[in-house]
């Protein structure tokens, strides 16, 4: 499958997405290359007239939401957010996901558990028979210390722990903050995991979305497929 099919199937995913969006809605708006096209989707539903807030996860996603159109809420602000939608890494048959590839993380959690309703959309390579493996699950660290962290949670996960860079430098968050990526074969305990994880002095955040999805959206070859997580 090339990129551009690939691409065609998120954008089919976010067009499917952005249907739960009704007028006079707040949104939390994702990032990432399908959260691209979400954007762009409700931009076009602005200019026809819809009214709508959103709440990006990223200055990336921001300035996108602005040049379509959107009208953002003051990222201080105490938010009633109706729906948030986002993409992700990995997805697994119990609808828990890795996120973090972009480095948003801590903002799109923050800004899925403020909402009603979390609405992830991908395409179907992002799903999983278990996660880990080909994705590390990145973790959002304090800058001082964090390689006694990073000790850690490799003590923790008995897997390698690698300190993100970008052009050569230590990766910063818009937060300030270090991610480091840890290689695991698979994590048949996410939650127990997650939980783990931020007990350790210095995780900030992790990339695991434990419970989290309210609706599971993905682009294949042979349509989407919408999937109301039952309980949710």
């Amino acid at each position: 499958m090339t990129s551009r099919d690939l691409e065609s199937l998120k954008k089919s995913a976010a067009l499917k997405a952005v249907e739960f969006v009704r007028d006079g809605m707040v949104v939390g708006l994702g990032t990432g290359s399908t959260a691209k096209h979400m954007v762009a989707a409700l931009g076009d539903r602005v200019r026809t007239g819809m009214k709508l807030r959103g709440v990006p996860t990223s200055q990336e996603t921001a300035e996108l939401a602005r040049q379509a159109g959107i009208p953002l809420i003051d990222s201080d602000n105490r938010w009633e957010i109706d729906v948030a939608i986002d993409g992700a890494d990995q997805v697994d048959p119990h609808f828990n996901l890795i996120k973090g590839g972009g480095g948003a993380l801590l903002k799109e959690k923050i800004v899925a558990g403020s909402a009603k309703q979390f609405i992830v959309m991908v395409d179907h390579t992002k799903q999983v028979s278990v996660l880990g493996g080909a994705f590390p699950l990145p973790i959002e660290v304090v800058p001082f210390g964090w390689g006694s962290t990073a000790r850690e949670i490799e003590a923790l996960t008995q897997s390698h722990v690698v300190l993100r860079e970008r052009n050569g430098a230590p990766f910063k968050t818009e937060a300030g903050h270090l991610i480091v990526d840890v290689h695991l074969d698979r994590i048949d305990h996410p939650g127990e995991l997650e939980t783990a994880l931020n007990l350790i002095p210095g995780v900030v955040e992790t990339g695991l979305f434990v419970g989290r999805t309210n609706v599971l959206i993905v682009g294949t070859p042979q349509g989407v497929q919408t999937v109301h997580v039952p309980g949710k």
